[in-house]
């Protein structure tokens, strides 16, 4: 079970809380990728390119949304695309 955060919204160590709730279930990972042959330098770089791969995700959704957004106001107020 991940430990949830002690309290709603933020407060002054929400990250460091949310590190260590997420430390446990990151050392399994890597310790299961070790086990099954791949080098410490290869599970970091890995890791590295996941987050950047979900960082650009997030900013392309973040994108077509507020293109969905004027796009429905514009249809709201009756304009044409």
């Amino acid at each position: 079970m991940i430990r949830p955060p002690r309290r709603q919204g933020e407060y002054a160590d929400r990250e460091i809380d949310c590190q260590e709730a997420m430390e446990p279930g990151f050392q399994a990972i890597v310790d299961c990728m070790l086990e099954a042959g791949w080098t410490r330098g290869e599970i970091m770089c890995s890791l590295r390119r996941l987050i950047a791969a979900d960082n650009m995700t997030q900013k392309e959704n973040a994108r077509v949304e507020a293109e969905l957004a004027i796009a429905r106001a514009m249809i709201r107020a009756g304009k044409m695309l």
